[in-house]
């Protein structure tokens, strides 16, 4: 299987490059040529097996080209291994009709750890087999930053460079960034938003001396492994509730449009989805272009759900390609608008098969913090305060008809100050954490201008080559 850049100026690539480069070197993202596509028996045996061999059976038409079955088969293995729960994704009924997945039992408590475990042992088998080194940069508004961190720390063919922005990410999630110890972990800290942080990466992809001279490589969802292996549980846990004999819908917290999308190829892959539903908090950009049309940036807001305070949502694009028929000058056009003012327009007919796709809506802080306490309540089941906006947003969508999974994104206890304003008391820590508080933070803060955060790749990072 090839790959192809969204916006057509970059060289289509075979999935071992494709992971090694992140960022097309055209400023677009990476997809598939062609969906593959399962059938309605393939995804029915999917019923019971463990989550790695379906992980396998999932992955395996996007890398079969370049990963051999058995070595994929023992890197999913390996990297699901890592989860404290069996089934690795679970199914918590909270309500009839109402399911929540919890994506929180790997071992940074969050959704990202299902994808970097996986992505980390990718990178690092391509790599050793081509005796090549990569310098990762990357862009965190929370979660991505700490499950990276744990997956690549100590791999000696790997450099990472995590940006996170200052003060705007929760202490729990900022210590699991910066208490690694590794030598091979750069942390930094960012004096502005996470939208500052992104913009940063995606300019030093887009500065091809730095480019080649560092070997960079990313690992935000901009990734196209890290969306395919947020695929494999789209199916393991409609599966798990009657699919495909009947469909199901998903809601989705979403900040950067990646878990959603993943959601949107399982179902380009044949998974029959009624709905899957977008749910922001109050930074609204994808609520807000659904309802209108119009993609308008506005000025980020701090909230109790940080990892979704995102304005400029990067996956987006990806759902634009195919809403656009894949008409890559179409989609440089619109991110032409989108440098230059801040704002596009959608055309009409990509508007309604953008909707034909996906709805949306939004919970503010109150409506979160409500949630949280009433699901407590009502259930024993305790979301973070992303899983209660998805929460909220849900119940604005059921069907009778079919059952609605929302994705629990983080455990609890990566928010305690969230959780203790809604239930009166903070959420227990997991096992193994205990002593995080107390580890010693290693990391930089540097201003947020793009030579300076540049300059330190240049000085701290092992992949440095001639210039070119």
């Amino acid at each position: 299987m090839k790959y192809v850049s969204t916006r057509g100026r970059a060289p289509a690539l075979g999935f071992s490059d494709v992971l090694l480069t992140g960022l097309a070197g055209d400023g677009g993202l990476y997809v598939p040529e062609t969906w593959p596509s399962l059938d309605r028996a393939q995804i029915a045996a999917f019923a019971g097996r463990p989550y790695a061999e379906v992980a396998t059976e999932v992955i395996r038409p996007f890398a079969s080209s370049d990963i051999d079955e058995a070595d994929l088969a023992r890197m999913c293995d390996e990297a699901y291994a890592t989860f404290r729960h069996p089934a690795v994704a679970p199914l918590t009924q909270v309500a009839p009709g109402e399911w929540v997945l919890e994506l929180f039992h790997g071992p940074t408590l969050a959704f990202k750890d299902l994808a970097m475990q996986l992505l980390s042992r990718l990178m690092d088998h391509v790599l050793t087999s081509r005796g090549e080194k990569v310098t990762i940069i990357g862009a965190t508004s929370g979660d991505t930053g700490g499950a990276a961190i744990e997956a690549f720390r100590g791999r000696r063919n790997v450099d990472l460079f995590m940006l996170f922005p200052e003060n705007r990410v929760s202490p729990f999630q900022q210590r699991q960034m910066t208490t690694s110890g590794a030598a091979n972990i750069h942390p930094i800290a960012v004096k502005g938003t996470f939208d500052d942080c992104q913009a940063i990466v995606k300019a030093a992809f887009g500065n091809r001396s730095l480019r080649e001279r560092l070997a960079l490589s990313g690992v935000n969802s901009i990734n196209w492994a890290r969306i395919v292996a947020q695929i494999v549980y789209y199916f393991t846990s409609a599966v798990a509730i009657g699919g495909p004999a009947r469909p199901v819908s998903f809601t989705v917290p979403t900040g950067n449009f990646g878990d959603i999308y993943a959601g949107y190829a399982a179902k380009r892959m044949g998974l029959p989805i009624a709905d899957l539903v977008i749910a922001t908090n109050i930074n609204d950009i994808l609520s807000r272009t659904l309802a209108t049309g119009r993609y308008e940036v506005g000025s980020v807001q701090a909230t109790a759900s940080p990892s979704m305070d995102i304005q400029v949502s990067s996956n987006f694009e990806r759902a634009l390609f195919d809403a656009y028929d894949r008409d890559a000058e179409a989609i440089e056009r619109l991110m032409a608008m989108l440098a230059q003012s801040r704002a596009f327009t959608i055309g009409p007919d990509a508007l309604e098969t953008v909707r034909k796709h996906f709805d949306a809506g939004t919970a503010d802080e109150d409506q979160t913090r409500a949630t949280i306490a009433e699901v407590w309540r009502a259930t024993g089941f305790l979301p973070d305060p992303h899983t209660a906006v998805g929460l909220s947003v849900a119940r604005r969508h059921l069907s009778p008809e079919v059952p609605m999974i929302t994705l629990s994104t983080a455990h609890p206890a990566k928010f305690p100050a969230a959780v203790e304003a809604a239930i009166g008391a903070p959420p227990a820590l997991p096992p193994g954490f205990d002593d995080l508080a107390s580890r010693r933070e290693d990391y930089v803060v540097l201003a947020n201008d793009q030579s300076v955060v540049e300059d330190f790749l240049l000085a701290n990072a092992n992949a440095v080559r001639d210039e070119v």
